[in-house]
């Protein structure tokens, strides 16, 4: 039987700014900042001229410096095998993120009046915040991953300063990545009449779709009882060109418990798909008595989700395969810190590679993340917990399961529920509790029903590790769809155990690499280490509980039933430097495709080469400039969309490869088709053989009907002998907000790019600006992110440049000993 989710469509939770009846405000800069403990740090008549002033958001901790005693973590981490405690330095992220940090905001509220309501919406604060206004308690939320809302009227003062005071405390072992300090995401203050729609009021759902209309039911609350009936709701559908399209008034009953429930039709409606992510917006005017006293704003889209069974996931009733990658929540050199530019340069980077969907892994995203994802056409898996009841790390969610799990779903659920990018709710990340199998179905049960109570729409999964126990405790079948993180080998057996007839790899490959280091020779393998703390970008290498990626390739091309993947991920991270657990100074993954400062690694073209079929991908790997490696074997691998191709070096052919599409998943199980690569014969074209030789090295790719299409070529560098810039955006907003993000590299007199520079490169900013960040992607370095300097890895790296306020030119220069410096004009408009 297949499974309909008439869905929500997309409550971004923003609001229309009405000077009569509601405005919003951001509490964004001259925030008093102390990691200094103090009893009365929440009084108005505090002190704190000697406190730092911050703009939030703000990552306190990633501004360093690194160290290994930083949340040092003496622990065997089951889930990754390990059987004795070892020390862990960098599992964190080798960041001083531990202990308190208090945070001080002065701030009238002149649209503030005797009977308006004050609220305050916090996006996310890291962690175990305490809110106090003007002296007083507020209230309190210690996950720091989701949002939350307090109403503060009976606090504030009219027509004075009101002082908010903030205490946050992350405590050692809370984490099993980096998580970020402070407040990271955004903080705004909200006025209403006291009647109004309260924070996430509203709920869009369309019943029915089809190419002639659209049914649209909009569920609106209300904060006040009705004994008189005497409220009206106006709403008003308006079209991505602000057009009205459809409207009704509704009269409130005594018998709608303070809900309004209208449907609206959309003729000839244009659907929410992930190449025209088209957006609908409701406006609801609510009235007492005649009297407008709120207005209230809600994005949406229009589509349909739809599972069935041995068959698949289809949006707008396309069957649509999941090419979906895990991200961690930091921005890399930027921290938790929200920033939308950054956001958005992240998802255009995913979507270039295929990507079209992303799993907030482990954690509920930052409302600009999801925002963006319904703007640009990306799906998302929104992820609730890393840890239920039973512990993973000593004081993780563990501490607040009985009296917060519920609370802190419906938070998410009503906050995000309207989206159109959330196709899927993931309720778990490879939770202790697959194995208990008195309390993990009950409480896999709990969560679920919570999600299907408050938002029925929308199916709900958990990324399970442990397939044999789940499978036979029924922790598996409860849920809507079955998400198996890894051991792809075990598809078809759990496929034959579970009732959905369906299998997600909810957490995929975990294949590890260091863009631009190879490693010879070039052989698969499981946690392998070397000196330099790199591992292989050859892409042959993994995780001891892991794979490669054709090993999953292959399984979902192969089996019907199912429905796609979520690599493990999309970008590097901080934290969980696996397989240097204990070999400080690692202390960023090696799991990216792309690396901590945004640059794509081979594994990138590999995926865009499978995933990608609308633009060519014609790439080439290793580099060539191998100075003492004359004449020995050097394997070059070609990851490309098309089906053959001939290699040339200097001149010489190295014959012509095909992609080997007669290879199947079970005929190539074996540990010697595994040493052999034969799934990767299936979906890259390799020479095995080559030896290196300066020069140049040519790539000619042909279509299916052999005739020549593409090609490409790589040449041995001289001397280094200037560096290259190139922006991500040569004009950015004036908004004090908006990132440029500035590839700097080496070439060489014939502009040939130089892999192996390290050389340290000098950044000068100039004009309507100032510099930001900076990551060269090694997983190693101890570099801060904020100096105006970095070493190249790789020969690359990112500097990130912040847009001042006032239009004007940014002029960002790069300087290194031996080389000629390079300058860019970036426009703020």
């Amino acid at each position: 039987m297949k499974k309909t989710f008439f869905y929500p469509l997309s409550l971004l939770a923003v609001f229309q700014i009405n000077a009569q009846n509601r405005s919003e405000f951001l509490l964004e800069k001259n925030w008093k900042f102390s990691r200094t403990e103090d009893a009365n740090f929440m009084t108005s008549t505090f002190d704190d001229s000697q406190w730092q002033t911050v703009t939030v958001p703000h990552d306190w901790a990633i501004y360093g410096p690194f160290s290994p005693k930083n949340d040092m973590q003496n622990v065997a981490i089951i889930q990754d095998g390990q059987t004795e405690a070892t020390e862990h330095a960098g599992r964190t992220g080798g960041l001083p993120f531990v202990g308190v940090g208090l945070y001080r905001k002065q701030f009238e509220i002149p649209q503030y009046s005797k009977g308006k309501k004050v609220t305050l919406v916090f996006d996310g604060a890291m962690a175990n915040s305490k809110i106090y206004m003007n002296g007083q308690y507020v209230g309190e939320w210690p996950y720091g991953y989701n949002s939350f809302h307090f109403d503060v009227t009976d606090f504030v003062v009219e027509g004075k300063k009101n002082t908010l005071a903030v205490h946050l405390m992350n405590r050692p072992e809370q984490s099993r990545w980096y998580p970020g300090a402070g407040l990271y995401r955004n903080v705004s203050v909200v006025v209403t009449d006291e009647v109004h729609i309260p924070i996430w009021g509203t709920y869009v759902t369309t019943p029915v779709v089809n190419k002639d209309f659209a049914r649209v039911n909009l569920k609106t609350k209300i904060n006040k009882a009705s004994k008189n009936g005497n409220f009206v709701l106006e709403t008003i559908i308006r079209n991505d060109k602000g057009d009205k399209i459809s409207s009704q008034k509704t009269k409130l009953s005594k018998f709608d418990q303070n809900e309004f429930n209208q449907d609206l039709i959309v003729e000839n409606p244009v659907l929410w798909t992930l190449d025209r992510p088209t957006l609908y917006k409701a406006e609801s005017k609510l009235y007492s008595n005649n009297k407008l006293v709120d207005t209230y704003s809600t994005t949406f889209g229009i589509r349909t989700i739809e599972l069935k069974p041995n068959d698949g996931f289809y949006l707008n009733g396309e069957k649509t395969v999941f090419k979906g990658v895990c991200m961690h929540h930091d921005l890399g050199p930027l921290g938790a810190a929200v920033n939308d530019a950054a956001i958005r340069r992240q998802i255009r980077i995913m979507k270039d590679m295929g990507v079209n969907a992303i799993r907030t892994s482990h954690n509920m995203p930052a409302p600009e993340f999801v925002r963006a994802c319904d703007e640009m056409g990306m799906m998302l898996m929104v992820e609730t917990f890393d840890e239920w009841k039973q512990a993973k790390v000593q004081n993780g969610y563990n501490l607040f399961w009985d009296n917060w799990a519920e609370k802190d779903v419906v938070n998410v659920v009503h906050h995000f529920r309207n989206n159109p990018s959330i196709v899927m709710w993931c309720i778990g990340n490879e939770v202790p509790e697959q194995g208990n199998g008195n309390q993990g179905p009950k409480r896999n049960k709990f969560l679920q029903d919570i999600f299907h109570r408050e938002d029925p729409t929308r199916p709900v999964t958990n990324g399970m590790d442990n397939p044999k126990a789940v499978v036979d405790n029924n922790f598996a079948a409860i849920l809507d769809v079955a998400g198996f993180n890894y051991r792809p080998h075990l598809y078809h057996e759990n496929y034959a155990k579970i009732p959905q007839q369906l299998i997600l790899g909810s957490e995929t490959a975990s294949t590890v690499s260091s863009r631009g280091v190879y490693k010879f020779p070039v052989e698969r393998k499981a946690m392998a280490k070397y000196p330099d703390h790199q591992s292989s970008s050859y892409d042959v290498e993994h995780c001891s509980w892991s794979n490669l990626p054709e090993d999953d390739f292959i399984q979902h091309e192969d089996l019907p039933y199912t429905i796609g993947e979520f690599v493990w991920t999309g970008f590097d991270y901080i934290g969980e430097p696996t397989p240097y657990y204990t070999d400080w100074p690692s202390h960023s993954s090696l799991f990216g495709l792309v690396d901590l400062a945004g640059i794509p690694k081979d594994r990138y073209y590999l995926y865009r080469s499978h995933w990608n079929k609308k633009d060519e991908t014609l790439h080439i790997l290793p580099h060539w400039n191998w100075k003492g490696r004359e004449g020995e074997v050097t394997p070059i691998f070609v990851y490309t969309n098309y089906p053959s191709a001939e290699l040339f070096i200097n001149g010489k052919s190295q014959g012509k490869r095909t992609k080997d599409l007669s290879i199947t998943r079970d005929g190539s199980a074996s540990k010697e088709a595994e040493k052999t690569f034969e799934r990767q014969k299936r979906y890259r074209l390799m020479w095995m053989d080559t030896k290196y030789e300066p020069g140049t090295v040519k790539v000619v790719a042909y279509d299916e009907h052999g005739k020549e299409v593409a090609q490409k070529e790589m040449k041995t560098a001289g001397k280094p002998h200037r560096i290259e810039l190139f922006v991500d955006r040569s004009i950015i907003k004036a908004d004090g907000k908006d990132l440029a993000f500035i590839n700097v590299k080496i070439v060489d007199k014939d502009g040939n790019f130089c892999p192996n520079e390290t050389r340290e490169i000098k950044f000068k900013i100039k004009g309507s600006g100032s510099y930001k960040a900076a990551a060269n992607g090694n997983p190693a370095s101890l570099e801060s992110f904020q100096a105006p300097f970095m070493k190249l890895f790789s020969g690359q790296l990112t500097a990130i440049v912040q847009s001042a306020e006032n239009p004007g030119t940014i002029i960002f220069e790069a300087s290194a000993k031996g080389v000629k410096s390079a300058k860019i004009k970036i426009e703020v408009q």
